[in-house]
């Protein structure tokens, strides 16, 4: 047989699947709903979803999840917030004055709860680490919107809490041109960019902040050398140097290999979609190593 023919009977079942694939590339969106065997996840289900959350991106929410996304666009069209990072610089803060004012924070904040005197207005979890070893503590917090990956249900939805906000997280890692997408609807999607944080600014976006100013981001690890790792997963034996508690990623906590770079990257892009639309973002950590962004002194935000 030549080549030509071959080609010829190879050319009608390649055409099929590109077709099967571009066809499931518009009715399901790839790269979420990560860790399936954690749940049961049909290809229906995930097309489901995937047009629940395209309708929400059009202010035509089906389903109570995407109605209170949706009812937050522009809540805050106008106003500054914060968004609260967990270095150790943040104890260097009086975190008292933001009491009063829109502010976002994520995964253990709530250790720091005693000595800011508040919880934030909107928190945010993705990771799974995050989720499944501390489940319990983050069913229990009460008072902020939470927002969460759907794909944590498994391990979060035992909170029972109505002001929970499953967003439709969209995981890639890879080194794909202009790493990484930043979105500016997240009732439709939200994008990872090395940090939690990267979602909270795609949320300050959202909500419409004309301002987000950062406190808290240190933008430095150091990893113990007592700490067990194994590949990308570290896992604490001791005290955590690199947050504000000790018991942040502490005894027996689990933790990504955090990698700086892939952070600014996403830092960066937040930081010029954000101008782009006449709106800002500003550094005002206390230190740290962070430098793609404008930096402010924090406590003149509170100067009259």
């Amino acid at each position: 047989m030549t080549i030509r023919e071959e080609l010829k009977k190879i050319t009608p079942l390649y055409k099929g699947y590109r077709l099967y694939r571009d066809t499931r590339g518009k009715l399901i969106d790839g790269n979420t709903r990560p860790y399936k065997d954690k749940y049961n996840s049909s290809s229906l289900t995930l097309a489901c979803e995937t047009f629940g959350y395209k309708m929400a991106a059009r202010s035509l929410p089906i389903t109570n999840n995407h109605k209170n996304i949706v009812k937050y666009h522009n809540s805050c069209k106008g106003k500054r917030a914060f968004l609260i990072g967990n270095g150790p610089s943040l104890n260097k803060l009086d975190l008292t004055k933001l009491k009063d004012e829109v502010t976002i924070g994520v995964n253990s904040i709530y250790l720091n709860e005693e000595k800011m005197g508040f919880l934030p207005t909107h928190y945010v979890v993705e990771d799974n680490y995050v989720a499944e070893d501390r489940a319990v503590e983050i069913n229990a917090v009460r008072g902020p919107q939470k927002w969460f990956g759907n794909y944590l249900k498994y391990c979060l939805e035992g909170a029972k809490d109505d002001r929970v906000n499953w967003l439709n997280v969209r995981m890639r890692y890879d080194n794909y041109p202009d790493f990484p997408y930043f979105s500016e609807n997240i009732a439709r999607q939200a994008w990872t960019g090395g940090s939690v944080t990267y979602i909270c600014m795609q949320l300050a976006f959202y909500l419409g902040v004309e301002e987000l100013y950062l406190i808290g981001f240190d933008h430095h690890y150091d990893i113990p050398d007592d700490a067990k790792v194994d590949g990308l997963e570290i896992t604490s034996q001791s005290d955590d140097p690199n947050h504000f508690h000790p018991d942040y990623f502490g005894k027996g906590y689990r933790w990504h290999d955090p990698m700086v770079d892939r952070m600014e990257q996403g830092y960066a892009k937040a930081g010029k979609f954000f101008e782009k639309h006449g709106r800002k973002i500003y550094n005002a950590t206390t230190g740290g190593k962070l430098e793609v962004l404008e930096r402010v002194d924090y406590k003149s935000l509170f100067e009259k």
